[in-house]
């Protein structure tokens, strides 16, 4: 499954069925830079467990304030449209995958 980039008009209908890891980044936004490879390869290795999205907080910022995002990178996890878990800040592979296998 291929990463998708949300806007403030699809970031429903993206994240309101199954595990979707909601990704809020900016492009000027260092680590969400370095967390961008990532996701990359967490897509590569758990696309069939969990869909990833990418939301640029500087076009949609109502989505990002509906959800409360006022650090970058922050990631939300939901499961069927309903937040389970969030994490705030570069994370390492192996715990983004720890954070989606709990959820899975």
């Amino acid at each position: 499954m291929a990463i998708t980039n949300a806007t403030d008009q699809t970031f429903t209908t993206e994240t309101n069925e199954g595990l979707v890891l909601a990704d809020f980044w900016a492009p000027w936004c260092g680590p969400c830079k370095m967390i961008a490879p990532v996701l990359e390869e967490l897509d590569a290795e758990l696309g069939e467990k969990v869909k990833i999205v990418k939301v640029d907080v500087d076009e949609n910022q109502e989505t990002a304030g509906k959800y409360g995002v006022m650090s970058i990178p922050t990631l939300i996890l939901m499961k069927d449209g309903e937040i389970v878990d969030k994490v705030i800040g570069y994370q390492p592979k192996e715990a983004l995958a720890e954070l989606v296998s709990k959820h899975a």
